[in-house]
């Protein structure tokens, strides 16, 4: 619900209160003013740069607003949410402006909401990584970690800056200095120009016999596109011929062209555990280009494309990548527009990755059939412990295919996200078995589903023995009213390790919110924000059910609900 509330606000804030106000440019047909015949365009993008600002700014203040994300990961300051911000609204803009490139005669109404998309999405994920931001850059010192012989040099922290020629040369002297052991360097929230590149590209040659880790994520922000592919290709040709270990590209809305950039980069690595090409904008073409040229992914233990603009044939693409990756062990293909036909490749692709322990597939398109599919695959995952499915479509026949084959290999499952998928209370049951099965849960997240008070009884009941390591219940939006809600309450109250109960978006009474809090009374604090829950809603029927069951006690409804 946080993150639709998100989109909502952005939506509407561009696509109804600028209307007509500065946002939309009137493109006429001819500049005689006599001539009424010619038909008007309005042209949806680009925003206007006064609207760009103005989305920075929102989103500065909603990063410094306490939320249940601030309670759980801590509130951003001023200095690093307004970069966070900057950042989030170029990345968004970016990602936009590629794909209104495909479709130029539009009226780009379709960028604009990928617009606004895209920056809830990312908005999000900077406030569930909360701040970052140390000693106001100290970062910016090379750092030590594991002794004399392991060392990193970072210069990610602080403020986002523009690295220039002129201080390349004292920043990255460290690197050049004799006896020097760095085996890992970030550049990482740093923007080089041609000139800096020209300066660092030597010392980076110098070093590659020695770097195994390497981290140029979000590295030429603020560039033009010839720039930052120039930028890309002095790095890539320094870096050539490093035996690396870990190699992040994210955050640079790469493309096609940036891909085949980094070509002498990837085209020289055989011996790489952790590859990271997030948020950047990996297109059919793009994934196709990173399969055709990394050589070698057999040692692939972590492989990262969250959020891109992948679809169902770059997902072939990648699942070439994935079936020759055996030692896979964590696997993030989220919010990359893949369909069915993606997700059937994927799902075949993973069969043999045996040593997968974590699974993110979330926000993609796959529904009921990729659904199953891949529910054939998961008896096959027997090392699962995170596993993250929402926003699949999968619907109630593919939620309890995937329970099912959870229930029976996944025996130390420890996250289970299904949300945003049309789950009801005919899948609960398959559902719940599962959840109860897994004693060493510590999240699970059911929001935005269909659950109700029926379903919620059920999956309330699945937790009331053991899952003394549960962390963290989510419920939100699923039509429950207060019975469900106190029955929950119940069944996670004595849980010593909870930390969050989340029941927000929901049809629970104003009494039935004090009871969840009496119910809760040694740990209220575990409840989290409601709201957006709504007392008044919901049908009559639930309301007559809900007064039935109040009459003859809860006792007698959990017996009618058993877990098959």
């Amino acid at each position: 619900m946080f993150l639709s509330s998100i989109l909502h606000a952005i939506k509407f804030a561009f696509l109804l209160k600028e209307l007509g106000f500065g946002y939309f440019e009137l493109i006429m047909g001819t500049s005689d003013r006599s001539s009424q015949s010619h038909p008007q365009t309005i042209k949806l993008w680009p925003p206007s740069p006064s609207t760009r600002i103005m989305l920075v700014e929102r989103i500065t203040k909603n990063l410094m607003t306490p939320s249940i994300f601030s309670t759980k990961y801590g509130l951003l300051i001023a200095d690093e949410a307004e970069q966070d911000a900057c950042q989030i609204e170029e990345m968004a803009f970016a990602f936009a402006g590629v794909y209104y490139e495909k479709e130029p005669d539009g009226d780009g109404s379709s960028a604009v909401q990928l617009y606004a998309k895209e920056s809830s999405k990312n908005m999000v994920e900077v406030l569930k990584r909360g701040p970052r931001m140390i000693n106001n850059g100290a970062a910016m010192i090379p750092e030590e970690v594991g002794g004399t012989a392991d060392m990193t040099f970072d210069i990610s922290g602080g403020r986002r800056t523009l690295i220039y020629a002129v201080e390349a040369a004292d920043l990255f002297k460290p690197l050049t200095l004799p006896g020097n052991s760095y085996q890992k360097i970030c550049f990482s929230n740093k923007s080089f120009g041609v000139d800096a590149a020209n300066v660092v590209g030597p010392i980076l040659f110098s070093l590659k016999s020695e770097l195994r880790e390497v981290d140029l994520s979000d590295f030429v922000v603020g560039r033009s596109e010839a720039e930052a592919l120039e930028v890309m290709n002095i790095f890539s040709k320094a870096l050539e011929g490093c035996d690396l270990r870990y190699l992040n590209l994210s955050d640079n809305a790469l493309g096609e062209k940036g891909i085949r950039a980094f070509g002498s980069l990837l085209g020289s690595q055989e011996n790489l555990e952790e590859l990271y090409l997030m948020n950047d904008g990996i297109s059919e073409e793009a994934a196709r280009a990173v399969n055709e040229l990394i050589p070698c992914t057999g040692k692939l233990r972590i492989l990262h494309f969250h959020n891109n603009m992948t679809g169902d044939e770059g997902a072939l693409a990648i699942s070439e990548i994935v079936k020759h990756s055996p030692l896979l062990e964590d696997f993030r293909c989220s919010s990359t527009r893949i369909g069915s036909k993606g997700g059937f490749a994927l799902a075949e692709s993973l069969e043999d990755c045996t040593s997968l322990r974590r699974l993110d597939l979330c926000d993609n398109m796959f529904g009921v059939d990729a659904g199953l599919h891949l529910s054939k695959t998961l008896y096959a995952l027997t090392n699962l412990t995170e596993v993250n499915l929402s926003y699949l479509n999968l619907e109630g026949e593919a939620t309890k295919a995937v329970a099912i084959a959870l229930e029976k290999s996944a025996a130390s499952l420890e996250i289970l996200e299904l949300a945003g998928n049309d789950i009801t209370v005919k899948a609960a049951s398959s559902l719940g078995s599962c959840v109860a099965s897994k004693e060493l849960l510590t999240k699970l997240n059911l929001a935005e589903n269909e659950l109700r008070d029926e379903g919620t009884i059920l999956i309330a009941k699945a937790l009331e023995d053991g899952h003394d390591q549960l962390i963290e219940v989510d419920l939100s939006s699923n039509s429950i009213r207060r019975v469900g809600a106190r029955v929950l309450a119940h069944a996670v109250a004595t849980k010593p390790a909870l930390k969050l109960l989340n029941i927000d978006g929901n049809y629970i009474s104003e009494e039935g919110i004090d009871e969840v809090r009496e119910i809760l009374k040694s740990s209220v604090h575990v409840l989290g924000p409601l709201d957006e829950n709504d007392p008044d809603g919901g049908d009559t029927d639930e309301d007559v059910q809900e007064t039935m069951v109040d009459e003859y006690g809860l006792e007698l409804e959990l017996k009618a609900l058993e877990i098959k």
